[in-house]
């Protein structure tokens, strides 16, 4: 356990890091490249809006595992992941996961049928199949903790 305490201050600034990153992204630089995009390309000039609540919807989406990240974390180092408030924030990860999958997979039907040259989809469809494994593995590792969790309820009231 001395091991897992000595990771979450490391752990906890770097998703501070993150988030802050995150957050710059979300509110300068998404809008800003869409924005020069309208300008360079006339003609891609209406998918400016679209693509900016998209991906500025995928940052807030990331933001959420952060943030629900940083939680575990304090029921970790407050020895209290194995509880009711800690599936919950599992639960935010899994949501968060599942609607930044779905709002990616109509992004990539919409490309993959309007692509020219197959290099993009086929990028899409790896990005697509690496965030359905790690949706599925929260889904895995939320069931474990709720079997864990039931575990110790039981031996709490055993002893």
């Amino acid at each position: 356990m001395f091991a897992e305490h000595r990771a979450v201050a490391p752990l906890r600034v770097f998703l501070v890091l993150l988030f802050g990153v995150l957050l710059l992204f979300q509110v300068m630089s998404l809008p800003g490249q869409f924005a020069h995009m309208a300008e360079q390309s006339p003609e891609m000039a209406h998918l400016r809006w679209p693509l900016t609540a998209v991906t500025v919807f995928w940052v807030l989406c990331v933001q959420v595992v952060v943030v629900a990240t940083w939680k575990l974390l304090t029921l970790v180092k407050n020895d209290r992941i194995f509880s009711e408030p800690a599936l919950r924030w599992v639960d935010a990860i899994v949501w968060a996961i599942a609607a930044g999958w779905a709002t990616f997979g109509v992004v990539f039907l919409f490309v993959g049928f309007n692509a020219d040259d197959p290099g993009v989809p086929l990028l899409m469809f790896l990005l697509l199949v690496g965030i359905t494994v790690l949706g599925l593995l929260m889904v895995v590792m939320r069931a474990l903790l709720r079997q864990a969790t039931t575990l110790r309820t039981d031996m709490e009231s055993v002893i």
